[in-house]
């Protein structure tokens, strides 16, 4: 790496591959910046990336990734990278008991924010009860987003009426997938966010998609994006330091020292305060990234000699385990080669009761558990396994913490921050992070002058939603 190359075209140093970091230098890129890409890992995707296991010839994801259809940004990214085809959609997702009663919600001929109301109340794993508190609450949530004014959605929902088995079979195992937090630890904002976006606004904004390849594979794709229009991407390039003035940025990687016009960080929060100075003017934003925890998702891979279930994916109810994705029949090249067995990833979001635990005390568990679901595991033969804990996987999005969300412009006016904790309007998740990146690319656009957009707009509601915009 050079620090004296001279580009005709402004050089942008874009540091961190995640998500936040490759969708900003993927669309600069396109916008005719030369993007110089950082990354200290070997691999692109940041927390949504996939490795082989050792020993095993196994390629697994750090945990399993999911999107909806009101993701619009994210989809956007992938038609630019050209693979939005590697993109499994359903319609349908399965609740289950331990018992064995199963609920399928999905869409019916009902306008929004009604279309999954037959399947709803056709619902074994709820009661009459239960069903009638849960839609007074959605249509409480239906006219417009509520303000964060400090309530955690646990007392929301006790204040709106709702049953213990309401929250425990419904509220809280979407949310706690969705935000990584227990319902006492998120804000009314964005828990209303999530069921609005995507349970109400409509069809469309609810179908789950999940990668069809490993995290990787389709997020790696971001390099030769980038490098066929005249960027670079440098793998284990660890940025140690930054400093800027009114020419330009400096960077230091692995003891070198890069130049470049512009700079966008985007890491996660808890690395901004390792690389930024501790100077007066970098203060505040240093303080804002310090105002955040995070919270951990426990990944649970087993693979086993024959098929323990036909289901492709389901909910799991009232057990530590909360979702069982079967990947054998999910990823392209299990689904292609036929072979025998079944690969299921179970996941656990806000682990915080695993973090401890040995691999052994985690596999014992989730076995005992997946076979009240599944009782053919019972007669399986367990073949390989393995966990994988990612400890700080996202920000939590607690009351009042988006006051300290930074915008993307920084007390540097050549520095730009992009990175899922920033004042994106979501919380942490893959749609977050690549608004995130687009926003840091347009608000370095309009620094230089210009007039580019790169965010897209949201789904626009439909059916009786369009009532409320």
């Amino acid at each position: 790496m050079s620090s004296t190359t001279d580009y005709r075209k402004p050089t942008v140093a874009v540091i961190g591959g995640g998500l936040a970091g490759i969708s900003a230098g993927s669309a600069l890129a396109d916008a005719g910046y030369h993007v110089e890409l950082f990354e200290r890992r070997p691999y692109l995707g940041g927390r949504a990336s996939s490795y082989e296991l050792p020993g095993t010839g196994e390629v697994v994801d750090n945990c399993q990734h999911v999107l909806l259809g009101c993701c619009t940004n994210l989809i956007d990214f992938y038609r630019r990278l050209g693979v939005e085809n590697q993109i499994r959609w359903y319609d349908e997702v399965t609740f289950l008991l331990p018992d064995g009663r199963a609920s399928a919600l999905k869409p019916s001929w009902l306008p929004a924010p009604m279309h999954t109301g037959l399947s709803f109340m056709a619902s074994p794993v709820l009661d009459l009860k239960d069903k009638l508190a849960i839609s007074r609450a959605l249509l409480a949530l239906m006219p417009a987003l509520p303000a964060d004014n400090g309530e955690n959605f646990q007392a929301w929902l006790l204040r709106h009426g709702q049953t213990k088995q309401s929250i425990d079979r419904f509220w809280a195992p979407v949310l706690i997938s969705a935000l990584n937090d227990e319902l006492d630890q998120v804000s009314v904002h964005y828990a209303a966010l999530v069921f609005r976006d995507s349970f109400l606004k409509s069809a469309d904004a609810g179908r789950m998609g999940l990668p069809a390849v490993p995290l990787s594979q389709l997020y790696g794709q971001a390099a030769s994006y980038i490098e066929a229009r005249g960027g670079r991407v440098h793998l284990r390039a660890s940025v140690d330091s930054m400093q800027a003035d009114d020419k330009g940025v400096r960077v230091g990687v692995s003891g070198d020292e890069v130049c470049a016009d512009y700079a966008i960080l985007a890491t996660p929060f808890n690395v901004v305060n390792k690389l930024l100075p501790d100077t007066p003017e970098m203060q505040p934003l240093r303080q804002q990234a310090g105002h955040f925890g995070s919270s951990p998702i426990t990944g649970i891979h087993l693979w086993f000699d024959r098929e323990v279930t036909p289901l492709e994916h389901a909910v799991l109810l009232e057990r530590t385990i909360q979702w069982m994705f079967q990947k054998s029949k999910i990823l392209n090249t299990r689904r292609e080669s036929g072979e025998a067995g079944s690969y299921l990833e179970l996941v656990v979001s806000s682990s915080k009761t695993l973090v401890d635990k040995s691999r052994n005390e985690i596999i014992d568990l989730a076995m005992r558990e997946l076979a009240e679901f599944f009782p053919a595991v019972r007669e399986a033969k367990l073949t390989k396994a393995t966990v994988i804990k990612e400890v700080h996987a996202t920000f939590s999005p607690t009351p009042g913490s988006d006051a300290y969300r930074p915008s993307h412009i920084s007390p540097w006016p050549r520095l730009f921050v992009a990175g899922d904790w920033t004042a994106t309007g979501w919380p942490s998740t893959m749609e977050g992070a690549v608004r995130s990146g687009y926003g840091a690319a347009e608000a370095l656009a309009a620094a230089r002058g210009g007039q580019q957009k790169f965010l897209v707009p949201d789904l626009p509601p439909k059916g009786f939603m369009r009532l409320f915009g």
